[in-house]
């Protein structure tokens, strides 16, 4: 007998509450966010088979059961359209926006950040200095844009780099910006740059088993612990409570890339970094109020504890025309980018700390 024969399909019962009887799910204790419309859930995909019996006839999106028995098993209950924050409401059909659990996510970022954080390494390197460093990111950046990278492995090379430096001393500080690079790509892009498009682009000043070698180094040194939190990761979520317009997005991120040049940055929590770009960009642009209760809520900072990490962002923008290293200064002379470097810096949050306190207020929104 043909083994064929014996196939049979796998038959669904075409009453809803069976359906869910059948995945042994619990109903819901709250009404849950509906993320696909009513008339995507009726699916009819009845065919008759050549022995007569039916394919299936479900009247409820398998996606959607599948998701909310994982809900089940996990305990999570989903939450209400009250229970969500505002600026999340237009997302709420969105999979990939996960406005169920934005906010626990960012919670837990903001606890993680502070988890492997570089710190200040400059004196326990002698063959560098923060000149050196600077030079590193601009060519990076550069590499980056060429290559159309994501943004977000430029913010884990940064990383890499600085968390490296932190636990090791450094000669050769060019190939651990390469690696790290190498690194950030394998982790984060789908189509990584290889080893030999490294060798040419530093002219092949270094070998690749040189390249190979560093990049099992700098790996092991990190103990490959490369899921952290960096800026970007919370530049994206304060843009959206920022409400930007696409102007401002582009200044956010063109001071948040400034920013990654500055070595006195990293004494700051990638948290705060993040806030004081987009706090920064609504003083250059003129936004009224410079400091939402939203972005106060969101990114837990208020407006005078960005102040200090904020005028070391108008200082690298304010140098950015005249500077050998304008890289990131160029790519946001781009029309692409609106041209945004072209806006003249923020100087009143300097001012601010050359005033006494009373005046301060009065200097900010000058």
């Amino acid at each position: 007998m043909d083994a064929s024969s014996n196939i049979r399909p796998v038959m669904f019962p075409s009453d809803k509450q069976e359906a869910l009887r059948m995945l042994a799910l619990k109903p819901a204790t709250k009404k849950p966010v509906k993320l696909v419309s009513e008339k995507n859930e009726n699916i009819n995909l009845d065919s008759d088979f050549d022995d007569g019996t039916k394919q299936m006839s479900v009247s409820v999106s398998l996606t959607s059961v599948l998701s909310a028995r994982s809900k089940v098993a996990c305990d999570i209950s989903e939450k209400s359209n009250s229970e969500i924050d505002e600026i999340d409401l237009p997302d709420v059909f969105n999979h990939l926006a996960v406005v169920e659990y934005v906010h626990d996510l960012y919670t837990f970022y903001k606890q993680q950040q502070h988890v492997g954080r570089p710190i200040d390494y400059m004196e326990k390197q002698p063959h560098i200095n923060p000149k050196m460093r600077a030079i590193l990111v601009d060519w990076i950046t550069d590499v980056h844009f060429r290559y159309n990278l994501q943004p977000e492995t430029l913010y884990l090379t940064i990383y890499i780099i600085d968390r490296y430096l932190s636990l090791d001393g450094v000669k050769r500080l060019q190939l651990v910006g390469m690696c790290a690079l190498l690194i950030a790509c394998k982790y984060e892009e789908l189509r990584a740059p290889r080893v030999n498009d490294l060798m040419d682009i530093s002219f092949n000043k270094y070998t690749r088993e040189e390249i190979l070698r560093m990049e099992k180094t700098i790996l092991n040194k990190l103990e490959w612990y490369l899921t952290v939190p960096t800026a970007y990761m919370f530049l994206v979520r304060f843009v959206k409570v920022a409400k930007a317009d696409q102007e401002l997005e582009h200044m956010i991120y063109f001071l948040a890339e400034l920013g990654l040049m500055q070595y006195d940055l990293i004494k700051y929590c990638p948290s705060m970094v993040a806030a004081s770009a987009v706090y920064t960009a609504r003083c250059t642009l003129g936004k009224f109020p410079l400091w939402t209760k939203a972005l106060e809520h969101h990114t837990s900072f208020s407006e005078p504890q960005l102040l200090e990490c904020a005028r070391v962002l108008v200082k690298a923008h304010s140098t950015a025309p005249g500077s050998n290293l304008k890289v990131v200064y160029n790519k946001y002379m781009l029309q692409q980018f609106g041209g945004v470097a072209r806006y003249p810096p923020a100087m009143s949050l300097i001012e601010v700390a050359l005033v006494g306190p009373e005046d301060q207020a009065s200097v900010a929104i000058s």
